[in-house]
């Protein structure tokens, strides 16, 4: 620090210029000199006190100097962005002057209406605004002073802010003037504020539509949960079949999965009025059509030039069927129309949809209760939610609803653990809803339906078959539940009532999709061929619910195949397209993804060489058992039953079905089926058979496709003619020889010729495919 002294002197010299220039007039005498004395003092007094502030850090001036500066910083924001509306003048500022023409005392300027006309472009281009962030910087404090300030259009207060608002040097003329600026600007407040009320009247319904929207998420959510849940039991993963329930292998055990059932929406909302509006839109019963139709929608669009064309293959020119047209042309515009067309059509379907009825006046009563119980059930807490409805089924007996929801709980449980023994307990429990005195018609069928699926799952198909027909009992007018009877039919094997259903469901509804693919199934496994054909075709067409199924596309291209017409090839490929089949060749129906896929193998590439050899080195002995029972009169060789051959005579003499030996049979040929005791990869086949095969000269068999990629089948020559016996798969043919296995994929196409002059005898052995792992062995269900 500097001498005090010089300092001092320094000081004394600065602060004695303002006396000097202020005399005022007085005189310089001995009053001035005193006058200057104490001036003197008090100065020094007041350096030396400002040396000890700083010196003893008395004071912290950093924060006090950044205080002021933000106050004053926010006071020329304040100031020039809410009071600079009222700048009417045009000097940048509110002063006096603004004033006095705001209160008509004096006239606006002229240059000012020029100015004023500027900011309006800058509005109408938001483009040209350099700063858009200090618009919000200052908005935002707006809201934290709505109370105290008025707040203009914003559309006036914008151009102000951009075009003036710059320099820092205005800012303290600013400060000066706040005082008059707020006493005159009184008579504005009232009117500033009424406008700033009315732009924030919109606020209450954002803040409304809000607080809904989480509502309507909750709703969404609990109804896709619930909709999963039928899901879940409509397709049941072929790897657990044999864990948790039997589903047959019948051709037709899934297709009861197209036919969604109604689920649960009524519970979902507070009060019914809601309800009614979100089931309109997204309710259950329409949520499980909705999916559906937009796949067969679909379909119906890429199907739609081949209906045109159909006709002029098979009758006008026949010859034009081995060139069709490309279906990859014209249908492309035709399925945006119908896309579009079908898009329009589905709002007005979901309206025309009525919400499904699941409470009675005394669950009305107990709803908020319900509730509770469903919400525990579709958070996935399984077991409170079953003990809650088991509450409720106590203390309200005759309570439709609870009892309902206990049956749900029960199937979820079921689903969870794995029991067939808790699915029994659902089962039951949803009849007994049924049987209650006043449940609303809408439960009921709910119920009943969902009691159908679980006994079909479980096997159970004269149950299931019983509570179809009690359903159609109870509503004689609904024709999808006519067309689930049919299916219940035909999973019993009664295709003769499932074809009066069907025929009773077209007499009413001529154009059912459903009842029409599947009537056109009854004709072709009747052996109607081209009976079939028209029924089919047809039904896929429509895109129909339930439609859309490998099965469907399956027995149409085999019957246009067996007629002779190509464009079967075109139905395989939209079958493909549609992810039925794995390729236009590989048409099999149950499958495991990501197996290799080839039409011949080598016994190298099957890992099975030791069987092969096996075979191979004892084909002889196994000859030999085969021709000691090939006696016609003891009857051990069955003609073929599944409709393959177009002509000719195939017998076939079973030793392994499906896993299972066929003790009796091996009794006939012992050390065959000795040699075959060592291989578990064919004789824990599953899904395949071990087997003598005979075919009869002039026999031909149709090309066709195993059911599953699951297997390789190979093939033992026994008794091979020289020529006339040939095997195609895919676009490659080959012939037997007496000793040899040839090894390949049925699951492909594959087609047979027997032209020779006397009998060919071959040795069938289906293995597991090579890539399966052993837990997959184990639970894959049995074909």
């Amino acid at each position: 620090m500097g001498d005090p002294c010089t300092e001092s002197n320094s000081m004394a010299e600065s602060d004695s210029k303002p006396p000097s220039a202020s005399k005022n007039g007085k005189g310089e005498g001995g009053s001035g000199h005193s006058f200057f004395t104490w001036f003197m003092v008090l100065a020094l007094l007041g350096v030396w006190t400002s040396v000890a502030v700083v010196w003893f850090e008395l004071v912290d001036y950093d924060d006090v100097l950044a205080r002021a500066k933000e106050f004053r910083y926010n006071i020329s924001e304040v100031l020039q962005g809410k009071l600079g509306a009222y700048d009417a003048d045009g000097d940048g500022d509110f002063d006096v002057e603004d004033a006095k023409v705001l209160l008509g005392l004096k006239e606006k300027p002229s240059i000012l209406v020029e100015r004023r006309a500027e900011p309006e472009s800058l509005v109408e281009e938001p483009e040209a605004e350099p700063e858009p962030e200090v618009v919000e910087e200052m908005i935002q404090p707006s809201h934290a002073e709505e109370a105290a300030w008025p707040f203009p259009d914003p559309v006036e207060e914008e151009p102000v802010v951009l075009e003036e608002v710059e320099p820092e040097g205005e800012e303290e003329p600013v400060e000066d003037e706040a005082a008059p600026e707020i006493e005159i600007s009184e008579e504005q407040v009232e009117e500033a504020q009424v406008d700033w009320e009315s732009e924030l009247e919109g606020e209450p319904e954002v803040a409304e539509a809000e607080e809904s929207a989480p509502a309507e998420e909750d709703e969404d959510d609990s109804l896709s949960e619930d909709a999963g849940e039928n899901q879940d039991t409509a397709s049941v993963p072929e790897g657990d079949d044999d864990v948790y329930g039997s589903q047959s292998m019948d051709v037709e055990s899934e297709i009861q999965a197209a036919v969604p059932l109604p689920e649960l929406v009524e519970e979902d909302s507070d009060s019914e009025d809601h309800t009614e509006d979100a089931i309109d839109t997204i309710g259950e019963i329409v949520e499980e059509a909705v999916p559906e139709e937009t796949e067969e929608l679909d379909h119906e669009e890429l199907l739609e030039v081949d209906q045109g064309d159909e006709p002029t293959r098979e009758d006008e020119n026949p010859q034009e069927a081995e060139e069709p047209a490309p279906a990859e042309d014209q249908p492309v515009e035709k399925v945006l129309v119908t896309a579009e067309a079908a898009q329009e059509q589905k709002p007005k379907e979901k309206v025309k949809k009525k919400k499904p009825k699941l409470l009675n006046k005394f669950d009305k009563t107990i709803k908020a209760e319900i509730d509770a119980a469903e919400k525990l059930r579709k958070k996935g807490k399984v077991e409170e939610a079953l003990r809650a409805f088991e509450s409720l089924v106590q203390r309200y007996p005759q309570s439709p609803r609870s009892r309902y929801g206990k049956a749900q709980s029960e199937d979820d449980l079921a689903e969870k653990v794995r029991s067939n023994e808790v699915l029994l307990k659902a089962i039951n429990t949803y009849r007994e809803v049924a049987e209650l005195p006043d449940p609303p018609a809408d439960l009921v069928k709910t119920t009943l339906k969902r009691r159908a699926e679980r006994q079909q799952f479980l096997g159970r198909m004269r149950g299931a078959l019983a509570t179809l027909e009690w359903l159609v009992q109870l509503f004689p007018e609904d024709i999808s539940l006519k067309n689930d009877l049919g299916v219940g039919f035909l999973l019993m094997g009664d295709n003769k009532n499932a074809k009066r259903v069907y025929e009773e469901v077209l007499a009413v509804a001529p154009n059912d999709g459903f009842a029409k693919v599947h009537y056109g199934f009854i004709l072709k496994s009747d052996n109607m061929i081209a009976e079939s054909i028209p029924f089919l075709r047809e039904g896929l067409q429509t895109g129909d619910p339930g439609t859309d199924d490998g099965r469907f596309y399956f027995h149409l291209g085999d019957a246009l195949q067996r007629v002779g017409d190509s464009s079967a090839y075109e139905w395989y490929e939209l079958g493909h397209q549609r992810g039925h089949f794995a390729s236009v060749w590989q048409r099999s129906l149950y499958n495991v993804d990501g197996l290799k896929a080839q039409p011949w193998w080598t016994p190298r590439e099957t890992t099975y060489t030791d069987l092969v050899k096996t075979l191979e080195k004892n084909w002889k002995t196994i000859r030999d058992e085969a021709l000691s029972v090939m006696d016609p009169s003891r009857g051990l060789f069955v003609p073929e039953d599944e409709n393959l051959r177009e002509k000719g005579q195939w017998g076939q003499f079973t030793l392994w079905q499906q896993g299972k030996k066929v003790e009796k049979s091996c009794r006939s040929v012992p050390k065959t089926c000795a040699l075959l005791d060592r291989y578990p990869e064919a004789t824990g086949c599953k899904r395949g058979q071990i087997k003598y095969s005979v075919m009869q000269p002039g026999t031909h068999v149709w090309p066709h496709t195993g059911p599953t990629n699951c297997r390789l089948r190979m093939h033992l020559g026994l008794v091979i003619p020289a020529n006339g016996c040939q095997i195609r798969c895919t676009n490659q043919t080959r012939a037997w020889e007496e000793g040899k296995v040839l090894i390949f994929d049925d699951s492909f196409e594959h087609e047979v010729w027997q032209d020779a002059s006397s009998y060919r005898l071959i040795f069938i052995v289906d293995v597991w495919h090579p890539e399966l792992t052993q837990y997959q062995r184990q639970t894959l269900s049995p074909i």
